[in-house]
């Protein structure tokens, strides 16, 4: 009898601007993993459906989640992910197919750097009209319940930061990158 064996869902979490998109598609080459981006889908959701969108792109994600990790592919949950609900849902999503949750926390220390990233940049999600630094700073985001893999972009290439969170992860036994 062959038993599949699970793949490893990356819990991305931060601000907007914080750099989670940048880092969850380099990180996505690397491993390789799939690249459940929650903007792309919730745009795909108000374009097609022509709805407000609430919790469903995160379902939904979720959903495709666990279909990739019980193939035994590693998957990057890249969304702002803001409260512990959100992030227990991720994880209940991961345990129901025997996966690894891993939590990831992209922060942006340096807030003259996050807001230039913030005002300065363009959506590539076509209709998605990022936030501004006021809705930035307005967000309701909530401390981790438990200790994430804290990755801080500030002041550092994508690639610099995108190489010390593939260390990160294969420091911790559990997650190690190409198992």
């Amino acid at each position: 009898m062959h038993v599949e064996v699970a793949g490893r869902l990356l819990i991305l979490s931060g601000l907007p601007g914080t750099g989670k998109t940048t880092l969850a598609r380099l990180l996505a080459r690397r491993l390789p993993a799939v690249h459940l981006r929650i903007d792309t889908v919730e745009q795909a959701l108000r374009d097609l459906c022509d709805c407000q969108v609430g919790g469903e792109g995160y379902r939904l994600c979720q959903r495709i989640a666990r279909d990739n990790l019980a193939l035994g592919l590693d998957v990057i949950a890249d969304c702002v992910n803001p409260w512990p609900l959100t992030r227990a849902e991720w994880a209940r999503s991961a345990t129901a197919v025997g996966a690894t949750a891993v939590a990831i926390e992209i922060v942006c220390s340096d807030p003259e750097e996050h807001r230039r990233r913030v005002e300065s940049r363009s959506s590539d999600v076509p209709g998605l009209a990022p936030p501004d630094w006021d809705a930035v700073l307005e967000r309701d985001y909530r401390a981790w319940d438990r200790e994430p893999i804290r990755i801080d972009t500030a002041g550092r290439s994508a690639t610099q930061a995108a190489d010390d969170l593939y260390a990160a992860i294969a420091d911790r036994a559990d997650v190690a990158p190409g198992r």
